[in-house]
């Protein structure tokens, strides 16, 4: 499962530096465009995790991918949330593209409560990031692979067996490529599936931006990797969207 967290470019509030929400959409949507590019030159459907006030403001572009790809939830906004939030962006989403919403993603994978999902509609949540990260999350409690909670389908991100090791997007971005395409052809072996995510506005230029090199660093070659990386795990496997590969497990097929 390939997914993308398709969202206003906010990151940079987090670094104490001001930018506005139009500056913010501008940067979302010129990596949103990359994303489109990749997308169609590797030809692999995709789970895009999108927020409202990205949708609203680009809903021709977004209702074109929904074509070929699922749209999920990653609620209104990207810096702000209430619980309400998670009924009335999945309304919004399939209003603007013509399409169910079946799953959520939390932006910066915040906790949720499962009732609060369930109540809201949803089957399926992927807000986990089994892992530990130092200042952010430390989720080694959290069991590593799916399972559900209360009525609601939990869908951890990918991470290795055994040690943890995280496979989301700023270890890709950072990783050489040939531990990280190991790892996770480990991690597809052992688990039947492989849960990766990452942002459209890692594609666009962030040179001006005062971020961590870790984070802005290259986004041509990033989008070369992430087409190497495709390219390479279509020999361990088949792509699929999230709900449709939740439908085929719980058939029991992987």
């Amino acid at each position: 499962m390939l997914s993308f967290d398709v969202e206003e470019f906010d990151l940079p509030l987090e670094y104490r530096q001001s930018i506005s929400l139009e500056e913010q959409l501008t940067i979302g949507y010129s990596g949103f465009q990359k994303m489109g590019e990749l997308l169609f030159a590797t030809n692999v459907p995709a789970t895009l995790y999108t927020t409202v006030v990205f949708a609203e403001n680009y809903r021709e572009e977004v209702r074109a991918l929904s074509v070929r790809h699922e749209i999920a939830s990653h609620t209104w906004s990207h810096t702000h949330f209430e619980t309400e939030d998670l009924l009335r962006s999945k309304q919004a989403l399939e209003a603007i593209s013509a399409t169910p919403v079946y799953g959520l993603r939390m932006p910066r994978l915040k906790t949720v409560a499962a009732a609060d999902v369930l109540n809201a509609g949803y089957q399926y949540n992927s807000s986990i990031n089994p892992t530990w990260l130092p200042g952010r999350y430390n989720n080694l409690s959290e069991k590593r692979t799916l399972s559900q909670r209360e009525g609601i389908t939990i869908l951890p991100v990918s991470v290795s067996p055994r040690l943890r090791i995280p496979l989301f997007w700023l270890a890709f971005k950072n990783m050489p490529y040939k531990i990280f395409l190991d790892l996770a052809i480990q991690t597809l072996k052992k688990d039947g599936y492989l849960n990766l995510y990452f942002h459209p506005w890692e594609l666009a230029d962030l040179g001006k931006y005062r971020l961590p090199f870790y984070i802005k660093r290259n986004p041509d070659r990033l989008f070369k990797k992430l087409s190497r990386l495709i390219a390479d795990l279509s020999n361990e496997g088949d792509f699929s969207n999230t709900k449709s590969f939740l439908d085929n497990f719980e058939k029991g097929v992987q």
